[in-house]
């Protein structure tokens, strides 16, 4: 009995899409762990709310600062090693934030979380451009998809574990374990890729034209995408009394709704357009956030994170893709403005929280979705 080369092919494929997938569960997993205990580390470190918005901004600083480190081992080593490299030092970095005594060591921590996490995030989307082209179909949609999942599967097993009394220590213990099992499955099925040679010319600019107003989409994006994963719980603790068992499941609201509408994205995506989708997203996550505000109550905020997650979810995989359309310079403008939204973000929501109440520094986030509506028009997609 033969085997074809087409079904071989089909075969190293589906392993590889797997393994890929694998990776943005994993990082969506992390994402969701530590921010999950983010008020319970409030309380372990004894920090104010501004504090805990700094904390946010070291690892947005991380991942800014991290690019010229990113483009080097992907020139040298390629993608599938910028894989290997992040996926196996990430765990270690919830264990060192479990177990930082002091506010300044919990801030280096989480600057090394942003230099690997964005390692993994530039390595992995690679990976999937690469299964793109090798397999002729379109799945950045679902890829983020399964990064949403990530995000929620890490906020029921912390709710879980809360219900249990488990502290954040065994907490991230376990959530490192998982980790470290799913990459060490996934790294040998990646798909294989070469070095990038160095190339001469442009390396970075400035975003103009197209790729300034999809930068600022970018920025507005990952400030909504990352503050409902920075600030839900501890919204959802202060302003409505949630308990600790039911605090993290802001995130899982958001996580799930958003996982659902990127798995079927990559289909909207050819039947409404790009621009339908992210003119109505905007406006629903933005529109049904701030509304979800004014009532006020654990409920409405639910409903309200889970519009965010629907609005936001076709943002990343339209934006990038279109970036990408504009060459490679654009794309690297583009992605480190996005990662600006993750380091502007946190000071930003703190401060006014700080400064008035949660609830103000979630409008932020509210109008931040709305910009997003607002910016689309000015795109040709």
């Amino acid at each position: 009995m033969t085997h074809s080369p087409l079904a071989a092919h089909s075969g190293n494929l589906r392993r590889s899409q797997l393994a890929v997938a694998t990776l943005f569960l994993v990082l969506g997993f992390n994402f969701g762990t530590w921010a999950s205990r983010i008020p319970d580390l409030k309380l372990q470190l004894g920090l104010t709310t501004a504090e805990v918005g700094f904390l946010l901004l070291a690892s947005g600083l991380g991942a800014v600062f991290s690019f010229p480190l990113t483009a080097k081992i992907l020139q040298r080593y390629g993608a599938k090693t910028a894989c290997l490299i992040s996926g196996t030092l990430i765990p270690l970095v919830l264990l060192g934030l479990a177990a930082a005594p002091s506010y300044p060591l919990a801030i280096a921590v989480m600057a090394v979380e942003g230099v690997l996490a964005s390692l993994l995030n530039v390595g992995m989307n690679a990976q999937g451009v690469l299964l793109e082209a090798s397999g002729k179909q379109a799945i950045m949609s679902r890829l983020h998809a399964v990064f949403s999942l990530g995000g929620l599967l890490a906020a029921l097993f912390a709710s879980g574990l809360s219900k249990f009394g488990a502290g954040v220590w065994p907490h991230f213990l376990a959530g490192a374990l998982i980790l470290w099992a799913a990459v060490a499955v996934s790294i040998p099925h990646l798909h294989p890729d070469q070095a990038q040679a160095q190339q001469g010319g442009k390396r970075f600019a400035l975003p103009t034209g197209i790729a300034l107003w999809l930068g600022l989409m970018a920025l507005f994006g990952t400030i909504v995408e990352g503050s409902m994963s920075d600030w839900s719980a501890l919204y959802l603790k202060e302003e409505t009394g949630a308990s600790a068992q039911w605090a993290p499941l802001g995130i899982a609201f958001f996580s799930v709704t958003m996982f659902i509408a990127r798995w079927f994205g990559d289909q909207w995506r050819t039947q409404f357009g790009a621009a339908r989708l992210l003119l109505w997203g905007g406006s629903l996550a933005g529109g049904g956030l701030l509304v979800a505000l004014l009532i006020g109550g654990m409920v409405p905020a639910l409903l309200g994170f889970a519009l965010v997650g629907i609005g936001m979810a076709a943002v990343s995989p339209c934006v990038y893709a279109a970036a990408a359309q504009q060459g490679a310079v654009s794309l690297a403008a583009v992605t480190t403005m996005g990662s600006i939204g993750a380091l502007m973000g946190p000071p930003v929501i703190g401060f006014v929280a700080h400064h008035s109440s949660m609830a103000w520094g979630m409008a932020v986030v509210g109008v931040a979705a709305l910009l997003i509506a607002v910016l689309t028009p000015r795109i040709r997609w």
